[in-house]
């Protein structure tokens, strides 16, 4: 009998949704980065284990706004946590509850979503420390489990599977039993060249980016071509992102090309421009036609 699951990954920024789900999924198909706030938008990974299909939805880090960007992302994890077999609430192994966590544990609350919480980078602390992340977690939402794991090495992660597995509901499958993510293969591309922007580029400026194709082809001979446009907010960063005579530009490129290769099984022939785009973090119609709104 076929089952499936759909499963919202939350928590407050950088403590590893993307590589959780990148790690249960089996392929890489959300960006990951040291840097917070890299998750914009929701992507839906798929994984199949037996007769069971999981969706997971890696949601944007759960943070205070400083642009409507930044509200478009928290109304993302809002919208996520409510009609969906169960949250998995991934926190630090650090025992304290911040106000992230605190506010998501107030949405489940509100939503009364049953929920796993998953102590992650559990490789990073002696493990008799988890005891009182535990307990503390436990004493503030009546979680249907509470696991250890670690996104990075993959440990816990059957464990972590089995409870998820109690979420599931008879049914059919939602996707076909061949996809991995629901997001075009653009849009993967696109995050890709994001996620070079947040490795090569320092403090504000990878935040200001934006990235949008304009022209995906597939030739005969299989090559794809791709035009991609970085879009930043101010003519100064527009320097430093092209680097002296282009080489930044032209590294990030490479990093990016490289990861579509992979993705996509073919070579890449990539072209990449950087254009000024002022405040478009703050501009509704931008951020609606860069892709993050109705």
């Amino acid at each position: 009998m076929t089952r499936s699951a759909m499963i919202t990954i939350c928590g407050r920024p950088n403590v590893g949704k993307s590589t959780l789900t990148n790690a249960l999924v089996g392929e890489k198909i959300a960006i990951v980065s040291d840097k917070p706030q890299t998750t914009r938008n929701r992507i839906t990974g798929i994984a199949l284990r037996g007769d069971t299909q999981f969706v997971f939805l890696d949601t944007p880090g759960f943070h205070k706004p400083r642009t409507k960007l930044g509200d478009y992302m928290v109304n993302v994890v809002r919208e996520s946590v409510a009609d969906v077999d169960g949250v998995l609430l991934l926190v630090e192994p650090v025992a304290a509850i911040g106000p992230q966590e605190e506010a998501i544990i107030e949405r489940l609350r509100q939503t009364r979503a049953p929920a796993l919480l998953g102590i992650n980078k559990i490789d990073t602390v002696e493990k008799s420390r988890l005891l009182e992340v535990m307990a503390l977690y436990a004493a503030a939402y009546d979680f249907a489990a509470i696991l250890p794991v670690s996104a990075k090495t993959g440990e816990g992660l059957d464990e972590l599977f089995e409870e998820l597995e109690k979420f599931a509901e008879p049914g059919p499958h939602l996707f076909p039993d061949s996809m991995i993510t629901d997001q075009p293969e653009r849009q993967i591309c696109s995050e890709l060249l994001r996620e070079k922007l947040l490795l090569c580029l320092d403090k504000e400026i990878p935040h200001g980016t934006a990235v949008e194709v304009t022209r995906f082809t597939e030739r005969e001979d299989g090559v794809i071509e791709l035009e991609m446009t970085i879009f930043c907010e101010k003519d100064s960063h527009k320097g430093i992102i092209i680097g002296k005579k282009g080489a930044m530009l032209k590294k990030i490129g490479e990093l990016a090309r490289t990861d579509m290769e992979a993705f996509l099984g073919t070579k890449v022939y990539l072209q990449t421009w950087v254009k000024v785009k002022e405040n478009w973090r703050d501009s509704v119609s931008q951020l609606r036609n860069l892709g993050y709104g109705g």
